[in-house]
């Protein structure tokens, strides 16, 4: 199933209670959004989580749905809030109590790009923005909703992995700091979107993969996270971010050589992932 603003890849037979969603990968760039900014095609993907969707592409052969973003990050934030408009973008918005990631230019409409470079010259309309948000936020949020809403149905619970990237200077300092820098940093907002015992599974399925985990730290979860992540009604949301060094080149945005290989150790870990989703619904049933 493809839209506009995102593309879903079903399984053909639904057995787990798991859902994998990146929305922050998406590569498709309009071409009125390209002729409007002023950075170079190759800094205006800065942002972008790339090829995150293509790591986790096999979730549909392990029976879990799959939920990609098509529309860049760039041009809309899937994991802010619809309501995190940001005044110095956006003519005729009005400054709402103070907000860190609006503050920084990172809100539903972001205003800069990876370390602060301006995306615009100028200002863009209300309804510019308010379309953007129409054709491609409430689409996404409406499709995430609706296979939370049917798997719950299905399964008595739901379990959403939230798959990101970050840049590996992002973890650098974090890791140092602690005596190890993490590949692969796990966030339930401090225990509060996801059940400890799916975050323990989780954790494990990245550590026995061979990879340095973290959790809440430097990445504790965003929107998503936080407006699904409901662990007392059996909804949970966890963040995952990987670390880009693992995979690709960060300057150029190309896939390393060993690109093939990170995909085949990804593959066994969305595996993992789908059998806790196995594993909780037999628990309950018990």
């Amino acid at each position: 199933m493809t839209g506009h603003a995102f593309r879903l890849d079903l399984p053909e037979r639904c057995t787990t209670s798991a859902i994998f969603a990146s929305p922050h990968s998406g590569r498709d760039y309009p071409p009125d959004f390209l002729a409007r900014t002023v950075l170079d095609p190759q800094s205006i993907r800065s942002s972008e989580d790339a090829y995150v969707d293509l790591l986790v592409r096999d979730a549909p052969l392990h029976g879990a749905p799959l939920l990609r973003a098509l529309a860049p990050r760039a041009y809309v934030d899937l994991n802010r809030s619809v309501d995190e408009l940001d005044p110095a973008l956006i003519e005729g918005v009005r400054r709402a109590m103070p907000n860190p990631r609006i503050s920084s230019g990172l809100g539903v409409i972001p205003r800069v790009v990876a370390n602060g470079r301006a995306i615009y010259a100028g200002k863009l309309t209300k309804a510019d923005a308010e379309a953007r948000l129409t054709q491609v936020w409430r689409p996404y949020h409406s499709a995430l909703q609706a296979l939370l809403h049917d798997q719950h149905k299905r399964f008595g619970e739901a379990i959403l992995f939230d798959m990101h990237s970050m840049p590996h200077e992002a973890i650098e300092g974090a890791g140092q700091r602690a005596g190890r820098i993490p590949e692969v940093v796990l966030g339930d907002r401090f225990g509060a979107s996801a059940n400890p015992e799916i975050m323990d599974r989780v954790e494990a399925a990245f550590v026995d993969a061979g990879l340095r985990t973290a959790r809440n730290t430097p990445f504790a979860g965003a929107f998503i996270a936080q407006h699904y992540g409901r662990p007392s009604r059996r909804q949970h949301a966890i963040q995952i971010e990987i670390d880009r060094a693992l995979y690709m080149n960060e300057a150029t945005l190309e896939p390393l050589p060993h690109f093939p290989q990170v995909q085949e150790i990804l593959s066994r870990v969305v595996a993992a992932l789908a059998e806790i989703g196995r594993g909780q619904v037999r628990l309950a049933a018990e």
